[in-house]
């Protein structure tokens, strides 16, 4: 190819490729835009017809892969690409990826059933999979919680639907579970009366059930005391805290004395 052959091509032929490159970008910027406020207005809409928040985001996130797989199937059309060449090619790599990865299919029907038999849903405080924290979001092949340190974990759907789930939130009350060491010679009676009364008196704790107040074990330190108040799940941090503080404040003003273990003295 000579000079001006090759000027030829870069005039006619280049160029009409950097147009369609530039197209071609334009229209993926612009699609995946309007692919993102497409699932954004059906998001909306069914949360004003009072949806599921669970149901809406799975419906979204399918939504989401549908389109951006007909913008890219668009995009290759638009160079001239056989559109049905390529699907037949996206369907051999699927069986290959699928054989490889079948993992994914099995995280895709675990999120369907997540769906369907709704052990749970979003917004929830959970325990699955090893993790426990806040729903955020049941996606496609895995859901993401938000631990209460603040970390966003995602976990796998079918880790979770093959694991038992503690949901904390379906019940209207949880137990907070605490206990009160005694010293030898605390009357235990009067010292479960005292902490009954103040744990009473704990903002947020419910009065049915009432809290526990019981005399629950004998250590060589002293009778152990079993302090469990029934609280709302949005609650239980500060109630288990606050109980702690009850418990403290108890033994300071009546001055029980520190718990230690009874030294017994054997004749040699």
């Amino acid at each position: 190819m000579n000079t001006d052959q090759f000027y030829t091509f870069l005039s006619t032929t280049g160029v009409e490729i950097a147009i369609k490159v530039l197209a071609a970008l334009a229209f993926w910027i612009i699609g995946r835009w309007l692919i993102g406020r497409v699932v954004a207005l059906l998001q909306a809409a069914m949360s004003r017809n009072a949806i599921d928040p669970t149901l809406t985001k799975y419906v979204g996130s399918i939504v989401a892969v549908a389109l951006n797989i007909a913008l890219v199937l668009g995009i290759l059309g638009y160079f001239g690409i056989q559109t049905t060449s390529v699907a037949a090619m996206l369907a051999g790599a699927g069986v290959a990826i699928g054989v490889a990865w079948s993992g994914l299919l099995a995280h895709f029907a675990a999120g369907a059933f997540l769906l369907v038999l709704r052990p749970f849903k979003v917004g929830e405080f959970i325990s699955a999979g090893g993790v426990t924290g806040t729903v955020q979001e049941i996606g496609l092949f895995a859901t993401t919680i938000l631990t209460p340190d603040n970390v966003k974990t995602v976990v796998g759907n079918n880790k979770i639907f093959s694991d038992n789930i503690h949901n904390y939130s379906t019940n209207p009350v949880r137990r907070v579970e605490r206990t009160a060491q005694l010293a030898n010679g605390v009357d235990p009676f009067q010292a479960m009366a005292l902490l009954r009364a103040a744990v009473a008196a704990i903002p947020n704790v419910a009065s049915a059930p009432a809290p526990e107040i019981s005399l629950l074990d004998f250590q060589p330190q002293g009778p152990v005391i079993a302090v469990r108040p029934y609280t709302h799940n949005d609650h239980y941090w500060q109630v288990y805290f606050d109980t702690n503080e009850a418990i403290a404040r108890v033994a300071g003003a009546n001055s029980w004395p520190v718990p230690a273990p009874m030294h017994i003295h054997k004749n040699i």
